[in-house]
Parts: structure tokens; sequence; C-alpha cells
């Protein structure tokens, strides 16, 4: 087994029984405790867990939800983030929809639209299936079924030939210091590629997901021109936004209240 794919799913073992010993770590994926040490120090380092008596377990700033738990989660500003983003897509464009719960519900949006989707979500595959205006690119590779979404190794270059006009990704954690993270190391390298063109780039992200990091950083804060979130950030955002020429979206109530913090 691949070094990071192992440490990867050391990380959801941990998130799944909130705490384990080194032992069994070794028993489970078959490596000395000499090994298990190592990878663990690298999550012990990234803040996604933390040494405890008798072996490791979760880090709680740093919890990060399933993805079918966290789809029920703040389902209702999931909704108005989503439906903000939206506004920005106009006819005729080509753009990237991320996998994500914050992302998921773009297409409810987006339906009466004529745009090109290209996507790795495959939530978002089927729920854009009824509608012909939209045209749907699905990206290849293997299942990530935590994520419902589809990742590679082969290809996550392919994706820099793509000319999106916008893309809109997601995010397990955010924070001015480690950036915009995911947890898996191939959707890291995608999402990587694909923020670093020539498209306008919108994070969507609820407001549980800041001061919250997982253990692979796909961009910085400055690489992204949109925030769209549901709360008001702290000083630290607002002065990465201003420095930066961020433009912060807030969402409540069924209204989109727009926090400039540049003159544009």
């Amino acid at each position: 087994m691949l070094k990071v794919k192992r440490i990867q799913q050391m990380q959801e073992y941990v998130f799944k029984h909130q705490f384990v010993s080194l032992d069994d770590l070794g028993t489970v994926f078959g490596v000395s405790k000499t090994t298990v040490r190592r990878d663990i120090q690298r999550l012990i380092n990234d803040g996604t867990i933390k040494k405890v008596y008798g072996g490791v377990a979760i880090n709680n700033h740093a919890e990060l939800e399933s993805f079918n738990e966290e789809k029920t989660k703040k389902q209702f500003q999931k909704h108005l983030i989503a439906k903000a983003a939206a506004n920005y897509v106009e006819n005729g464009e080509v753009i990237f929809i991320d996998s994500g719960t914050d992302t998921l519900e773009m297409i409810t949006f987006l339906k009466n639209k004529h745009v090109i989707i290209i996507t790795n979500s495959l939530d978002i595959i089927v729920q854009a299936l009824p509608f012909e205006n939209l045209n749907v690119i699905s990206t290849d590779g293997l299942l990530e079924r935590d994520t419902k979404s589809f990742s590679t190794y082969s290809k996550r270059n392919s994706f820099g030939k793509y000319n999106f006009d916008k893309v809109f990704m997601a995010s397990s954690g955010v924070s001015v210091s480690k950036g915009v993270t995911c947890t898996s190391p191939i959707e890291s390298e995608i999402k990587e590629t694909i923020v670093k063109g020539n498209a306008e780039v919108f994070l969507l992200v609820d407001h549980t997901k800041f001061e919250k990091y997982a253990i692979f950083t796909y961009c910085g804060l400055e690489e992204i021109d949109y925030l769209i979130t549901d709360d008001f950030l702290d000083e630290s955002y607002q002065e990465c936004a201003t420095k930066n020429n961020i433009e912060i979206v807030i969402v409540n109530h069924c209204i989109a209240r727009k926090q400039k913090f540049l003159e544009r």
C-alpha cells in the first residue's frame, strides 16, 4: 500500500473509532509499530489527531465528519450558499463543480441555465441527469465512496487543459495558516491543478469548516477570488481578504449579503 494512502486510511480509522491504540493500528494495517509511530506523527503534526494515554484520538478542533453526516448538517445554510454561488453562473459558461456538501445543491439553481459542467461528483452527475440544458462532463478514475467522487493520479494534469470560466470548490477545513484543505491525496492534486488555472475561483464553505484543517492543503486562501459562507468571519479572514482582493459573500435568511473588503 502506498504510504500516503495508508496514512489517509489511518486517519479515517481513527475518526471512525474515536480512539485507537498503536497496537491496533499495526494489526489493522499490517505494519510495524515503528511504521505506525512514523505515520501517526505526520497526522499529529498536521493537527488532525492527538496523542493520548494508550494511543491516539481525534483532535476535536480538526474533527472531520463523514460525507453522509455532513450532508444533513446545516442543510439550510448550505442551500443558501449553493444558491448564491449559482447566481454567478451565466448562460454559455464552462464551469467546474467540486465534490462536497456545500457545492452539492448548485444543480437546483442551475437547472434553467445552459452551461457545461465538468465535475468529479457522482451526486452532481445524478442530479443533473433530468436537465438536458446542462451538459455534463464527468471525470473518470477511482470512485471514492466516502465523498462520492472520482479521482485519479494518471489524468490529473488533463484538468489544466480545460478552459473553465468559473470553478466552484469545496473544502474539509479552512484556516488562514493552513489554507484550503481536503482529506484525499489524489483529490488534492486535482483540486490544486484546477485552482491554478485561469478561471475565477469560488470557495463554498459553511461556518463549521473554519479553523479546521485536513491533512492535505490544495491551495492558499490568497488563490481564491470569492469566498461564499453563511456567517461573518473574524478579523484574520477579513485582513486576508483585503490583502488578496477576495470578495466575501455572506448568506443569511435567504439574502446574500456581500462584504467587500477592497474596492474593485
